[in-house]
């Protein structure tokens, strides 16, 4: 009866390298992952948009996002992984746990500080968020917008992206100059009040100064 136990246990902590997809991985972003041509988002993980931009607090906006993304090309890109399946997206997506050379992918990224823990779905990686963020990890170690944060602030500026006028709480003007240079004026700035928003040249109004930065505006001079 012992050994027989003993085997449904062994057989237990086998069946997670075996009940998900595997095969050679493509990186897709920071925790969507094409592993045997299956797409797989990485269990409770969240990493930056593609097009995401971190910054702020005196630091120039800068392409986190795709950083993010080339970091986890350059060590997992190609390699082979297996992966246990946690659930199915409302994307159709396979959620799963992948793991390199036994080592859990998701954890890496949030202990590197290339992703954060997602609590709305996994305390999983509490623990390592908060080590990344204590010793300046990856992204702690400069100015981040969540990735949630950054995209509730993009589907704000959706809304506000096609109006002529300045929607409630949203008073930023993002101007693009005569040489493509995208600026955004404060109330009380020199430039504000003679600023026109014009949505059909990808003009636009923000809600927040991390916003416009994150979205890759710079603040005017004056």
């Amino acid at each position: 009866m012992l050994r027989i136990c003993a085997a449904f246990v062994l057989m237990l902590a086998a069946w997670p390298a075996v009940a998900g997809p595997q095969g050679s991985v493509r990186v897709v972003d920071g925790d969507t992952l094409k592993v045997g041509g299956v797409t797989v988002r990485l269990h409770g993980i969240d990493a930056p948009e593609t097009d995401q931009f971190c910054g702020g607090d005196g630091a120039p906006p800068w392409a986190c996002g795709s950083w993010v993304r080339n970091e986890l090309r350059g060590w997992a890109e190609g390699r082979n992984v297996s992966c246990r399946t946690v659930d199915t997206d409302r994307y159709g997506r396979v959620v799963a746990k992948c793991y390199l050379d036994g080592q859990d992918i998701g954890q890496r990224l949030v202990r590197d500080g290339l992703a954060f823990a997602y609590r709305r779905y996994s305390l999983d990686y509490d623990l390592d968020e908060k080590g990344a963020a204590v010793n300046g990890r990856g992204l702690h170690g400069t100015g981040i917008q969540s990735p949630a944060a950054f995209r509730r602030a993009a589907r704000t500026a959706q809304g506000a992206a096609n109006l002529d006028h300045a929607p409630d709480g949203c008073v930023i003007k993002g101007n693009i100059s005569s040489d493509g240079q995208r600026i955004y004026h404060m109330p009380g700035q020199a430039w504000y009040g003679r600023t026109r928003i014009s949505p059909a040249k990808g003009e636009r109004w923000f809600c927040s100064e991390s916003q416009a930065r994150n979205a890759g505006w710079r603040r005017a001079a004056r």
